[in-house]
């Protein structure tokens, strides 16, 4: 047999066996790698689309920069990312990790609750047949999406956040977010240049005294040892942070996308578990709250640092009106729903 005809006869067993001509290649970011919940997520998810007829391969990294670049260039033919380095590939969704965009006031105090329900309903949204058109951007599509828990500010020293109290202090901001450096800069303070792979290091060893962080990652990065006896985790969020599943068109069925999406948004209560499940792993002592006649002023920064980013181009019109609209829903006595602040 020629050389040609062993390597023939070799893929012949090999698909006999189930083991060759491997699906599409979904690549998932995840903090603790194969030991996480999104690698966990990425093999129940490849599961549920096998039944649509389409058979991923799921390789987890615990690189995002890896993940986002491995996709960029086609290696990828899916990937789970966070909204930011999603922002990329779809404005639409990406924009849904804006500032503050999600964060619902009531009676003086950030409700969560609501909250979540404002991102949830934007996700369901998403999801509905009529959105299809809009989870398309060129050569990528949307997937799916879900929350991975406020993104709190955490501190070395913990100290009252105020448009001005920030002057001075090293607050990390994610090197693919430009928004959040430009309101850290805004607001006086010194933008220091992170990634996902580092921030838990610099905050650990004093070269930032701020970050912004969802509370799945204090355990995997050891933020205890940050905040030491005087840091904090203020309960104020300046976003709700989500994953989402970006598609390369090229590489799956078109007809993917809308059962795709309609698993991802039935996820979401299986998220808040595991968002709480978090959020309770982190000591009480932590935790501390901003006095009530703070929190507007720090909910109306935030207000000015999301148009900002939609003036710069750098978030979706669409998407903050949209946001907008469920948050005046949930709580019409806010401020901001008597006046005109999300469209351009």
């Amino acid at each position: 047999m020629n050389s040609t005809s062993h390597r023939w006869a070799v893929a012949f067993l090999m698909g006999l066996s189930g083991s060759a001509w491997a699906g599409p290649l979904l690549c998932a970011w995840d903090l603790l790698g194969k030991g996480g919940d999104v690698h966990a997520l990425a093999q129940d998810y490849a599961a549920a689309m096998a039944r649509e007829g389409v058979h991923f391969e799921v390789r987890t990294f615990t690189d995002e920069r890896v993940v986002a670049e491995d996709f960029r260039v086609g290696q990828c033919a899916a990937a789970i990312l966070t909204g930011f380095r999603a922002r990329s590939f779809n404005q639409v969704t990406g924009s849904l990790d804006s500032l503050g965009s999600a964060v619902v006031v009531r009676d003086g105090k950030v409700d969560l609750a609501a909250s979540y329900e404002v991102l949830r309903k934007i996700i369901q949204v998403f999801a509905a047949p009529q959105a299809a058109s809009l989870m398309i951007e060129g050569r990528y599509e949307v997937g799916g999406i879900m929350p991975v828990g406020a993104a709190y500010p955490m501190m070395r020293e913990r100290f009252e956040i105020t448009p001005h109290s920030l002057a001075g202090k090293r607050v990390a901001v994610f090197d693919h977010d430009r928004v959040q450096a430009m309101l850290v800069q805004k607001m006086g303070a010194q933008a220091i240049s992170s990634d996902v792979t580092n921030v838990g290091a610099k905050f650990n060893n004093g070269l930032v005294d701020l970050i912004h962080m969802p509370a799945v990652t204090f355990r995997p990065f050891e933020l205890a040892r940050g905040m030491g006896s005087k840091g904090g985790v203020l309960r104020m969020p300046v976003m709700i942070p989500t994953l989402q599943l970006i598609f390369n068109r090229a590489q799956v069925p078109a007809s993917l996308g809308a059962p795709s999406r309609v698993y991802w948004a039935g996820l979401h209560e299986w998220a808040l578990k595991v968002i709480q499940r978090a959020e309770a792993e982190v000591p009480d002592r932590f935790w501390y709250e901003l006095p009530p006649d703070q929190v507007q002023p720090y909910v109306d920064v935030l207000r000015e640092g999301r148009i900002d980013g939609a003036k710069a181009g750098l978030y979706s019109w669409r998407t903050l009106n949209l946001m907008k609209k469920a948050r005046c829903q949930a709580s019409p006595a806010m401020a901001e729903c008597l006046v005109q602040t999300e469209s351009p």
